[in-house]
């Protein structure tokens, strides 16, 4: 495999999600796999000096002359590149970002969502952890209750009070 001499550039609100590049923007990366989420694609990479693995969106990218280089490759820590995309580019598109304490093992919640909805931490064979995140805090409570499962949420505060008051508005609807 030949490493790839990119140019990242900017577009739209934020930064092209990608690790820190040469003053000019140029980058060399050793090429892994091509992710598509939300629309998109995104290249992930491993910087040949660092060995820190990026994601670089494909339509923000331009690439410069090939390098006459070999490198061997290097899988990515869990093989999971899909998850990997997840957790560096969507995560950063989110306004409101959260740790939800599921009491159900990773694969009971993993059948519950869809990859898009967060990544799932298994903690042990009776809990997880969702890290997920949306826009507002009434997609986040949205995701949690679909899930049909037992939960504890301790943060962020705003999602907290946010619960706080569906579990009163709810209870408040059944009571006679």
């Amino acid at each position: 495999m030949v490493p790839l001499r990119l140019r990242g550039r900017a577009r739209g609100r934020r930064e092209p999600p990608a690790t820190p590049a040469a003053p000019d923007g140029r980058k060399l990366v050793e090429p892994y796999r091509l992710v598509n989420w939300r629309r998109r694609w995104y290249l992930v990479g491993r910087d040949p000096q660092s060995g820190a693995w990026s994601t670089h969106r494909a339509d923000w990218i331009t690439p410069l002359a090939p390098t006459r280089r070999r490198f061997a490759p290097t899988p990515l820590p869990g093989l999971d590149y899909t998850a990997f995309v997840l957790r560096d580019v969507a995560f950063t598109g989110w306004k409101v970002h959260a740790r939800i304490t599921v009491l159900a093992s990773a694969e009971e919640v993993l059948s519950r969502i869809n990859a898009t909805v967060g990544v799932v931490e298994s903690v042990d064979e009776h809990r997880c952890v969702l890290v997920t995140g949306a826009d507002s805090l009434e997609v986040i409570a949205v995701y949690i209750g679909m899930l049909g499962l037992d939960f504890k949420v301790t943060g962020p505060p705003g999602l907290v009070a946010h619960l706080a008051g569906l579990g009163k508005r709810y209870l408040q609807a059944i009571e006679p």
